[in-house]
C-alpha cells in the first residue's frame, strides 16, 4: 500500500502541535525558570562574579549569588511579598470584578448583537471583524459569541458561513491586542512591564493606557484589513456553500433589552460629564499634582475608573431587563468571573518569584547592558530591530499560548534592553503586543483553537486543523504587514503611544 506523502505545512504544523504539548503548564515554567535563575546566581555571583558597567552611572553591575546565606534570607522573607506585590496582581483582579458585572448582565453581549444586527449588508464583514475586535474588552467572549455569530449571519445572507467566522475569529484573535476601549490585557500587561522597567528605573510606571493612542488607531487597520483578506481572498476560496446546515434566524433585541441600552446610554453621558468636569477644567478635582492630567487619578487609577463604570452600567442594565433580581445576582456575577482566575493566580505566585529573582540577582540588568551594547555595536537600527522583535514575539506565541506568561519572559530582558537603547518601555510592550496578536489565528497553541475547529464542523464535517490553517495564514500575513507599517510609521513621526507614553525613554 502506498504511503500518503505529507506536506511541508503538515508537517511544520505537526511539529509545532508537538513542540508545544511538550512545553510544561505556564505555572511549571515559571517555577523551572525561578530555580535556572537561582543556579545561575550562583554561577555569575559566586563563580565567575559577572559584571557591566551601567552606561548611564558608569556604577560596576556584580552579579548576586541568591543561593548564599543572604540571599536565602531573602527568598524566605520575600516570597509572600512577591506574590502580593506583583504589579498586574490587584490590577487584573480589580478590573475583572467591574467586566465580571457588565458581562454576565448581559450588557457586553446586547450591545454586540446589536452592532452586528442593525448593520448594513454591505459593510457586514467589516462590521464583523469589528465587532470581534471590541468583544476583547469582555475577554473570551468573542469567541464564544462573536465567531459563531459571524457564522450564522453569513450563513442568513447567503454567503460561506466559515469565511463569515474567520473574519470574526481574526478580529476576535488577530486583533487581540487592539480596541477602542481598555480591556483586561491592558493592565495586565502594563502591570508585567512596570516590574521589567523598573530593572533601570525603580520609580518607573506603566500606566494601563500606556498604548491606547497606538491599538485604537490599530482597530480600524486591522478591521478593514480583515475585511479585504475576507472578500479578496477567503470568500472566492470558499466558494458558495453547498452544506446541509439550515440557515438560522437571528435573534432580534428584547423590548427589555432596548430599554435598558437607553438606560445605559443615559448612564454612560453621566460618566463622561463628570470626568469632562473634573478634567476639562484647569484647577478640575480629577487632576492630579500641578493641575496635570497625566497624572490624574483618571489615568493613574484607570482600573478603579474602570471597575466603577464596568460595574455601575452592568448593574443598570442587568436590574432593567431582569437578568438581575437582587445583590446576590450582582455578585454572582463578579464571583463567575473570578473562576476564570484560579490558573492565573497560580501562575502569577511562580511568575512574581522568578521577576524578583531575576531583578534581585542582577542577571537582568547585565544581560540588558551587554544585550544594548552588542545591539549599538551591530549599528541595526530602530526600525529593522522593532520589525525582528515582532517577529520573534511571533514565533514564540506559535508555541506558547498566554500573552501574559510570554511577556512576564520576554519582558524583564527586552524592556531593560530598549530602556539602554534609549526606547520606552511603553514602545517594547506595543511591539510586543504586535507580534503576539498577528499570529495567534494560526497557533495550535491558541486555547480556543479546539473550539474553533468544533465551529468549522458544523458547516462542513470534514474540516480540521489543515483547513483553520490554510484559511486563516493569509490574515497573519496581510495583518503582519499592515500592522508594521503601522508601527514603522508612528515611530518615524514620533507620535505618543498613549497618555503620557512617548517613543524615547529619556533615562
Amino acid at each position: 500500500m502506498e504511503k500518503k506523502k505529507i506536506g511541508f505545512t503538515a508537517r511544520m504544523l505537526y511539529w509545532i502541535e508537538k513542540g508545544g504539548n511538550a512545553l510544561p503548564h505556564p505555572a511549571t515554567l515559571f517555577a523551572i525558570l525561578a530555580f535556572l535563575i537561582l543556579v545561575l546566581s550562583w554561577i555569575g555571583g559566586y563563580l565567575f562574579d559577572w559584571t557591566a558597567v551601567h552606561p548611564a552611572t558608569g556604577e560596576t553591575i556584580h552579579a548576586v549569588n541568591l543561593l548564599s546565606k543572604e540571599g536565602l534570607h531573602r527568598i524566605l522573607l520575600q516570597m509572600v511579598e512577591n506574590y502580593t506585590g506583583f504589579a498586574p496582581l490587584g490590577i487584573v483582579m480589580v478590573a475583572l470584578l467591574g467586566i465580571g458585572i457588565a458581562e454576565s448582565s448581559g450588557l457586553i453581549s446586547t450591545a454586540i448583537r446589536l452592532l452586528i444586527i442593525k448593520s448594513p449588508q454591505k459593510i457586514i464583514t467589516f462590521v464583523i471583524v469589528f465587532a470581534g475586535i471590541a468583544s476583547n474588552t469582555a475577554s473570551d467572549l468573542g469567541y464564544v459569541l462573536v465567531i459563531p455569530m459571524g457564522g450564522l449571519i453569513y450563513h442568513s445572507i447567503g454567503r460561506h458561513p466559515i469565511a463569515g467566522m474567520a473574519a470574526a475569529f481574526a478580529g476576535v484573535s488577530g486583533g487581540f491586542s487592539a480596541n477602542l476601549m481598555i480591556g483586561t490585557i491592558d493592565p495586565l500587561l502594563a502591570g508585567l512591564s512596570t516590574e521589567a522597567a523598573r530593572i533601570i528605573d525603580p520609580e518607573y510606571y506603566v500606566l494601563p493606557t500606556a498604548n491606547y493612542y497606538f491599538m485604537a488607531v490599530s482597530t480600524f487597520v486591522i478591521a478593514f484589513s480583515g475585511t479585504w483578506v475576507t472578500t479578496r481572498f477567503v470568500e472566492p476560496r470558499l466558494g458558495k456553500y453547498t452544506g446541509d446546515v439550515p440557515q438560522e434566524p437571528i435573534e432580534k433585541l428584547k423590548p427589555e433589552e432596548r430599554k435598558g441600552l437607553k438606560w445605559v446610554i443615559i448612564a454612560g453621558l453621566v460618566w463622561i460629564g463628570i470626568l469632562i468636569a473634573g478634567l476639562a477644567p484647569d484647577n478640575g478635582f480629577l487632576r492630579g499634582p500641578g493641575n496635570s492630567v497625566l497624572t490624574s487619578p483618571v489615568l493613574k487609577g484607570f482600573i478603579g475608573l474602570l471597575f466603577l463604570m464596568a460595574a455601575s452600567l452592568g448593574i443598570i442594565y442587568g436590574f432593567i431587563t431582569g437578568k438581575f433580581k437582587n445583590d446576590s445576582d450582582v455578585i454572582k456575577g463578579m464571583v463567575s468571573n473570578f473562576k476564570t482566575l484560579a490558573s492565573f493566580l497560580v501562575l502569577v505566585f511562580f511568575a512574581a518569584q522568578f521577576v524578583a529573582y531575576f531583578r534581585w540577582s542582577n542577571l537582568g540588568l547585565i544581560i540588558a547592558i551587554d544585550g544594548a551594547h552588542i545591539l549599538q555595536e551591530m549599528e541595526i537600527g530602530m526600525i529593522p530591530l522593532l520589525i525582528m522583535f515582532v517577529i520573534l514575539s511571533g514565533i514564540i506565541n506559535l508555541f506558547m499560548g498566554s500573552a501574559s506568561a510570554k511577556w512576564a519572559i520576554l519582558g524583564p530582558v527586552f524592556i531593560p534592553m530598549f530602556m539602554l537603547l534609549g526606547y520606552s518601555p511603553e514602545l517594547s510592550q506595543a511591539v510586543y503586543r504586535v507580534g503576539d496578536s498577528v499570529t495567534n489565528i494560526i497557533s495550535p497553541m491558541m486555547s480556543f483553537f479546539a473550539l474553533i475547529l468544533v465551529y468549522l464542523e458544523k458547516y462542513d464535517s470534514k474540516a480540521g486543523i489543515g483547513t483553520l490553517i490554510s484559511t486563516m495564514i493569509p490574515y497573519t500575513i496581510v495583518f503582519f504587514v499592515a500592522w508594521s507599517a503601522l508601527l514603522i510609521i508612528w515611530t518615524l513621526i514620533g507620535l505618543p503611544l498613549g497618555p503620557g507614553a512617548g517613543i524615547y525613554y529619556g533615562g
